[in-house]
């Protein structure tokens, strides 16, 4: 406003203090009305064009933010569905770029996802399938190129606020990754000695927790504090909000990358007390209207700094709701299952995008994307080179920017497995096939409640074909009528085997690259 303040003063001193001005001697000869309206137009026309020169952001390249939420799930916003809690951010975001109705994270569960997320890779092509627990001694590979490495070498600066969960220990956190900054906590803040009451310790030796060591609150490379508790948990999201808010101002002539990787609506909920009560539908309700507080902040502040214009802003989840905890979990929005599974409700999550002058609003697209696509896809955004090693992402940017209604990918491999590597579904188009094979179910026993954890199970499910236009919940098999679509999605399979291999078939993929050991 400072500029723009001076601007209009040194016009007023050009047109009316300084007689010699040619074109205010030319207005001072006419006409008094004719006079009037033609120094206005003039001059609004100037300030105009200061105007727009000010709103213009420093750099061409386009700023970059990925607000990641750990297991949201697909019905957990109003866009995609949620009754009984307001999200008017989340809604702003829809009507104002693209809801995707068809992505799919690279794995069910956080660790595979985030690597899908940040390399462009299946997670079983680098060794990062499952979920990484103190005492894992694998994490990331740092030879693997990252969103953030690539765009670093590309001139971004670069920040992580949030949840890591692709190393537990040094070197293997972000800032060996191509992140600037890191500040957070290296996996889940279930991960820790406390019991479901948030306060309580864990003392049966039997329980895992009992030997999880305090969850650590990391700056950088530098442990600078502890969350011992649910009230300290409950301070987190503000304090990645501030975090990423002082990052965009710091580099807002800079372009810059975000990674903002809320830890909630991760079980146990956690709210602070601005929230707390506010909604409808109990604790789950109040987390997820201060996240969406939280997309409203940093929209503000883009803004507010000139920077909306020129900044992709993209929000979505790592998996599905783990349903195990009953109304302290989301909402898969009607798909079979949730997190940890390979049916719908694990990988179908929230996807929306805005890009102000490049997407159009209010746009809604049903083409099949993945978290993986993000990295090439960010890449064309950007002109950053892409990785060296092989990628399974795809270049979604000529469907995002209208060129085209329909994405390049057809085929996703469903891979699952903690310590192993199952192939156990291919969907093709908009066909799903579901090989025979052994996975958790949230429908045979009774889930929790008030933040205490149901009981879980495992089922048997036998091979079944699913037309997921006609029947998206994954209900109706449908092999017996449409024979050559097996027939086919199996040739894909082959092909997916001898790549990535399938324990279910004890099949090696020639084509895996190994996670970073210590």
């Amino acid at each position: 406003m400072g500029f723009f303040f001076v601007s209009k003063i040194h016009l007023f001193n050009i047109f009316v203090i300084n007689q010699t001005y040619t074109p205010c001697n030319y207005l001072l000869s006419q006409k008094p009305q004719i006079m009037k309206r033609s120094f206005f137009l003039i001059l609004l026309s100037a300030i105009s064009s200061l105007g727009i020169a000010q709103s213009k952001n420093p750099t061409s390249k386009p700023n970059i933010i990925i607000i990641n939420m750990d297991d949201m799930g697909y019905g957990d916003t109003e866009p995609y569905g949620m009754t009984g809690v307001n999200t008017p951010h989340f809604n702003q975001i829809a009507e104002e770029g693209m809801r995707l109705t068809n992505f799919n994270a690279g794995q069910a569960i956080c660790t595979a996802s985030r690597a899908a997320l940040l390399t462009g890779c299946y997670p079983n092509r680098i060794g990062m399938s499952g979920v990484l627990l103190p005492g894992a001694k694998h994490a990331l590979n740092p030879n693997e190129e990252t969103i953030a490495s690539l765009l670093k070498k590309n001139g971004y600066k670069t920040a992580n606020y949030g949840k890591w969960h692709l190393g537990n220990e040094l070197p293997y956190w972000p800032t060996n990754y191509g992140f600037d900054e890191f500040f957070g906590i290296p996996y889940s803040h279930d991960v820790w000695p406390i019991d479901y009451d948030g306060y309580s310790k864990v003392t049966d030796a039997k329980d895992m927790r009992s030997s999880f060591p305090p969850l650590p609150l990391i700056n950088n490379t530098t442990i600078i504090d502890t969350i011992e508790n649910i009230k300290d948990a409950s301070k987190l999201t503000t304090l990645f909000t501030e975090k990423a808010i002082g990052f965009i101002q710091k580099n807002k002539k800079n372009p810059f990358f975000l990674y903002l990787t809320h830890p909630l609506p991760h079980a146990p909920l956690a709210v602070s007390d601005k929230f707390k009560g506010k909604s409808d539908l109990g604790l789950f309700g109040d987390v997820i209207m201060e996240l969406d507080w939280s997309i409203g902040e940093i929209i503000s502040t883009l803004d507010k700094e000139g920077l909306a214009n020129n900044t992709v802003l993209i929000v979505t989840s790592d998996n599905g709701p783990w349903l195990v905890f009953g109304d302290n979990a989301g909402s898969s929005g009607g798909f079979r299952e949730g997190k940890s599974t390979t049916w719908e409700g694990g990988t179908r999550v929230p996807f929306l995008i805005r890009w102000p002058g490049k997407i159009k609003n209010g746009t809604v697209n049903s083409s099949l994307m993945t978290n993986m696509d993000l990295l090439p896809t960010i890449a064309a955004i950007t002109g950053a080179s892409l990785p060296k090693n092989q990628i399974d992402g795809l270049n979604f940017l000529p469907l995002l920017t209208g060129k085209t209604t329909k994405g390049p990918r057809e085929v996703f491999y469903y891979y699952f497995g903690v310590g192993s590597n199952n192939l156990e579904a291919i969907r093709y188009k908009h066909w799903k096939l579901v090989f025979p094979h052994k996975g958790t179910t949230y429908n045979k026993k009774l889930q929790g409640k008030d933040g205490y954890r149901g009981e879980g199970a495992s089922a048997e499910f036998p091979m079944a074909l699913y037309d997921l236009a006609h029947d998206p919940g994954e209900v109706r098999d449908v092999q017996q009528l449409y024979p050559e679509i097996v027939a086919e999605i199996q040739k894909i399979a082959e092909t997916a085997r001898e790549d990535l291999g399938d324990d279910l078939n004890h099949k090696i993929g020639k084509n895996i690259r190994k996670p970073a050991t210590y």
